[in-house]
């Protein structure tokens, strides 16, 4: 007798082939057989009407630190996500000094879920959230600019040994069970940082048979520049490459789509195995300080917030981020006041408000400037994309779905509580951008074989029993930007490695997630 049996199911395999009516039983954290009449089970589930999938995958994930808060998150389980990568954009909580763990809090604490940041190593990162219990399956990257953090601090300039401190450091965290390497490269200390030095990191990962991702140098004026720089990076360090919330962005970029799209497919036929995630919304969310010029940040927090006191260094950033048309001039002109929406700032009367809305008659840029000088970590929501590039991006095989998702508390963007279900509401069952067996390959195996997800993504005898049973005619989220932590619709069961973790709907309030080190299951 099976464990469960999830009967008369619309069975999606992950794989992408079409769908079929079928049973799927499952033993233990195994699935047992997916076919016809597989007989009795302890509990068995009537899934006539529903479709049942492989648990999804998100492989853009700022969870790092959720599975240390109070209280099980099920944000990710009531989206039929059974498993998150973290450590993007160059931002892993690991490994980090006294002193880098300090500069940590002040550049990218809101990260952090209300957590203590404190020096670790990667394997004891690793073993921390273990040890708290993450509500989903965790595997974490190495960042970038944690590991610059560590072995330079906040210079721009390498110091003697330092890139050799980086290595030692990357092939640590590999051997600990980091995924692969991360890099935010339009963030301080990695905007700092120019090819030879990626490779070098990229290299350790090679040796370890990880994978590179890339929050890329920019994604508008210079998205061209910025995919080669990747493709160079995955080329000459032979690694496998992931691009990170694949975007044409600014009004001034619209309509390059394409272009992204193009470059990926040659890179592909030159012999880079190079693909890419995306979120379906047209805002974008990151820190506030994102708008400014790259180099105000340089030299640490305090001397960047005293650029922000020096009225004629605040005109000369303008100039900057005026003018320039590459990636040193920040996103201040890819968007406009009314796109710019904060979510997060120590002044309250500031969070839920455009820029626009908040400077009334006064000057935005002085107003930005004035906002970020009083909370450098403020987050934002920012509206920087086309409709049709996103739909177009989508339509690409290679272009899987990562939410990059905040903290669920608070106004975060509404990709945290309802990416995935949007995703296929949306995109899938009302506009029909993909089909359902691509959409659902998108968000399982697709995924899974690019960050060597063993045993999961896919249905079939011997796989992971982490399973999503939605109903394909009620699924969506209809969170919004002004009220984002909507719950979403139509994701019925979600099962971990077996165990029922949402049950009718419902989530069971049991932390059944494992930290998936690489290499392992």
């Amino acid at each position: 007798m099976h464990d469960l049996l999830i009967r008369g199911a619309l069975v999606h395999d992950g794989l992408g082939n079409p769908a079929r009516t079928a049973d799927v039983a499952i033993a233990g954290d195994r699935i047992a057989a997916v076919g016809a009449s597989l007989g009795d089970a302890r509990r068995v589930i009537d899934a006539d009407g529903l479709a049942v999938a492989p648990g999804f995958i998100d492989p853009h994930a700022h969870s790092d630190f959720v599975p240390l808060m109070d209280e099980p998150q099920p944000f990710k389980l009531l989206q039929g996500v059974t498993t998150e990568v973290v450590g993007n954009c160059g931002f892993s909580f690991a490994p980090l000094t006294e002193e880098s763990a300090a500069e940590a809090r002040l550049s990218f604490g809101d990260l952090a879920a209300g957590a203590a940041i404190e020096a670790s190593t990667f394997a004891e990162y690793l073993a921390r959230v273990e040890a708290a219990g993450p509500t989903n399956h965790i595997s974490a990257l190495v960042g970038h600019n944690t590991l610059r953090l560590t072995a330079n601090g906040n210079a721009a300039k390498l110091a003697d040994g330092a890139l050799d401190e980086m290595r030692r450091l990357a092939a640590e965290a590999f051997e600990a069970g980091a995924a692969g390497l991360s890099t935010g490269l339009i963030y301080i200390p990695g905007t700092y940082s120019d090819r030879d030095e990626v490779v070098a990191l990229a290299e350790v990962a090679h040796g370890f048979d990880r994978l590179y991702t890339s929050h890329m140098r920019d994604e508008g004026p210079a998205l061209e520049e910025a995919l080669d720089e990747a493709i160079e990076i995955g080329r000459r360090a032979r690694v496998r490459v992931q691009i990170s919330h694949c975007k044409a962005a600014g009004t001034a970029s619209h309509g390059k789509g394409h272009v992204l799209l193009d470059k990926v497919h040659a890179a592909r036929l030159d012999g880079v195995d190079i693909r890419g995630d995306q979120y379906p919304y047209l805002a974008g969310g990151t820190f506030l300080n994102a708008l400014l010029p790259a180099d105000v940040r340089d030299g640490g927090i305090e001397v960047f917030r005293a650029r922000l006191r020096d009225p004629d260094e605040v005109e000369r950033l303008r100039a900057v981020a005026t003018r320039a048309t590459d990636e040193t001039a920040g996103l201040w002109g890819q968007t406009t006041p009314e796109g710019v929406l904060v979510n997060r700032h120590a002044d309250p009367s500031a969070v839920g408000r455009t820029l626009a809305q908040i400077a009334g008659d006064r000057d935005p840029w002085l107003v930005v400037c004035d906002l970020i000088e009083r909370d450098p970590t403020a987050m934002m929501v920012v509206t920087i994309m086309d409709e049709e590039d996103v739909r177009t991006i989508m339509r690409d095989p290679l272009i899987g779905v990562g939410s990059d998702n905040g903290i669920p508390e608070g106004l975060d963007h509404p990709r945290t509580w309802g990416c995935f279900p949007r995703f296929l509401g949306r995109y899938v069952r009302e506009l029909g951008v993909v089909d359902w067996p691509e959409a659902i390959r998108k968000m399982t195996s697709g995924t899974a074989d690019q960050f060597r997800l063993t045993g999961r993504g896919w249905l079939g005898p011997g796989a992971i029993a982490d399973v999503c049973v939605f109903d394909p005619e009620t699924i969506g989220h209809d969170g919004t930007y002004e009220k984002p932590d909507v719950k979403p619709t139509g994701i019925e069961y979600v099962f971990l490695a077996g165990a029922v973790v949402v049950d009718d709907g419902a989530f069971s309030g049991e932390r059944r997630g494992r930290v998936i080190r690489a290499g392992s299951v």
